[in-house]
């Protein structure tokens, strides 16, 4: 094909590359001339072309023309013509429907999650080495700006940060919660997904695709249902589609890390709850005195709501010691009567270490004793009840002591009778001159005379050291121990799949399993060795036998 073009400006244009296609039964040539476009005015093109067809060898040597008007220009286009198509998913819009899966692939980042749990590790370490819940000048004294700790840390640090109150401080709190927010991440991207795919029943056609896993082997002459059988003995749930075979089982261990991070959470949010909803509050009270529940208990966090159990009066009874036979202390217990605001007792109750007594949410631990007063008869008079007084020893023991005046008490000399004792069941007597005279026992009635005075131990009156605490997210932190404990456990169960392939007489087995994999080539011998073989009846090969 031959193409003639006759402009009358010939400028020097892009011409656009064209692909020419070889043909045997047309043979052309085109040598574009390019034109201007600048004026809009027809343009005349001459084309002259050989077209060689069955009937056009006829007319072989004949040209057939054909006279094409053109514009110059291209023409111009309508606006309903062309309308510029938005591009789906472009633009804020586009980023917004992307921002969730964004968001969720940072969040279950297993480095960020390590770190997050490092992190909550370092903090609850760092609660456990400053003193929680103590005044402002309690760390003013501790962490003085004067000489700090490290070089860096003052009491700035720890009232600034809420440091003194870590485990309901909005730092501890918040990577916490991000924590959770990854955990639960990591749950709904990767395990939730995975459980999913291993519930379906995926079977395979190929016994190339078979032969690729961990384990293969193939039984020469078997049937794909007799091994069926013998997977469903062994506890295998199995599948069969035609000449395929699909087993598994195990499959309680792709839910267990579901249920490991459910666990965490619970944990995670039943000790958020401890630290932000509770009541705490310890109290001394000596033998036969009462107090109020809700005047002892005061609240560590913002979710701390009081319950009518608060208006219960506690009553001390009495309290008494046990002892070893060496006279050290090795139990002390408190007897208890509770009464509500009508007076009546609801409750009693001797407590003593390990065995708290538990009422209307609140638990009251024994967790301390001391020395309330000594009862004594001076020259048969009284009684009087005389304070003990702690005093400071070297070491953990505990040493009471009182002062009984004798002679002139408005004497700017005072001179008496000193009592000291490390428990109630023996009182050490002192004269003026601070010489040893004696020991006595409450209740003996055994009367002793020091510098003309006679002076007999009545009782010895103990205080009870209580603390009350109310923790309403206990239940939940137990609940998300126990099923971590089983989670856990549940989550060394093997995963394992089988699939099977019947191709004539010959059946392909293939196999893995997400743990215990070397355990699990030998456990597949064992079944395969139980497949019962195919044995040819030699009945069915004789000439006219039937059901051959």
């Amino acid at each position: 094909m031959e193409t003639l073009l006759n402009p009358s400006k010939t400028p020097k244009l892009f011409v656009p590359k064209t692909h020419l296609f070889k043909s045997s039964l047309l043979h052309s040539t085109f040598n574009p001339q390019p034109h201007t476009l600048f004026s809009r005015r027809l343009l005349s093109i001459t084309i002259t072309c050989k077209v060689k067809t069955s009937q056009g060898r006829k007319n072989d040597g004949k040209n057939v023309s054909k006279k094409i008007l053109l514009p110059d220009s291209a023409p111009e286009l309508s606006n309903e013509e062309v309308k510029a198509k938005p591009k789906s998913g472009g633009g804020a819009w586009g980023l917004f429907r992307k921002l969730p899966k964004i968001v969720l692939a940072v969040l279950s980042n297993l480095p960020l999650a390590i770190g997050e749990m490092f992190s909550v590790a370092a903090l609850m370490a760092l609660g456990t080495a400053i003193d929680q819940g103590e005044a402002p000048e309690f760390y003013f004294q501790k962490y003085p700006e004067e000489n700090p700790v490290l070089g860096f840390f003052t009491w700035r640090w720890v009232l600034t940060l809420g440091l003194d109150h870590m485990f309901s401080s909005p730092i501890f709190l918040g990577t916490l919660i991000l924590l959770g927010t990854s955990l639960m991440a990591c749950t709904y991207t990767t395990q939730i997904p995975l459980v999913k795919v291993a519930r379906r029943w995926s079977f395979l056609q190929s016994a190339d695709a078979i032969r690729k896993q961990e384990f293969s082997d193939t039984l020469p002459r078997a049937s794909v249902k007799d091994l069926g059988v013998v997977l469903m003995g062994a506890g295998y749930e199995v599948f069969l589609k035609g000449p395929s075979l699909y087993a598994f089982k195990g499959l309680a261990g792709r839910f267990a890390p579901i249920g490991v991070h459910l666990a965490m959470l619970l944990i995670m949010a039943g000790g958020t709850l401890s630290a932000t909803g509770s009541f705490r509050g310890s109290v001394t009270v000596p033998q036969g005195l009462n107090f109020v529940m809700g005047d002892v208990l005061g609240p560590t966090g913002f979710l701390s709501t009081p319950t009518e159990a608060f208006n219960t009066e506690v009553h001390v009874n009495r309290f008494y010691m046990d002892y070893y036979d060496s006279g050290e202390v090795s139990q002390f217990h408190t007897d208890l009567s509770l009464f509500d605001l009508n007076g009546k007792e609801v409750m009693r109750k001797t407590l003593s270490v390990n065995d708290p007594l538990r009422y209307g949410g609140i638990t009251i631990y024994q967790t301390d004793w001391s020395f309330s007063a000594l009862q004594v008869l001076k020259d048969d008079e009284g009684p009087f009840n005389l304070a003990m007084a702690p005093m400071k020893v070297n070491g953990d023991k505990k040493l009471f002591g009182t002062f009984l005046p004798v002679g002139d008490t408005d004497s700017p000399n005072i001179k008496g009778i000193s009592m000291l004792a490390r428990d109630l069941q023996s009182i050490f007597l002192y004269d003026q001159q601070g010489k040893f005279t004696g020991v006595r026992r409450p209740n003996s009635k055994l009367p002793i005379e020091i510098d003309g005075t006679k002076l007999v131990i009545v009782d010895a009156i103990g205080s009870s050291g209580l603390d009350l605490k109310t923790d309403p997210g206990v239940a939940t932190v137990y609940a998300g121990f126990g099923a971590l404990m089983l989670t856990t456990c549940i989550s060394y169960l093997s995963h394992a799949q089988i699939w099977a392939l019947q191709d004539g007489t010959t059946v392909i087995v293939g196999g893995k399993t997400n743990r215990a994999k070397a355990e699990f080539p030998d456990e597949m011998n064992c079944l395969l060795d139980r497949v019962p073989e195919i044995v040819e009846s030699s009945i069915s090969k004789q000439p006219g036998s039937i059901g051959g």
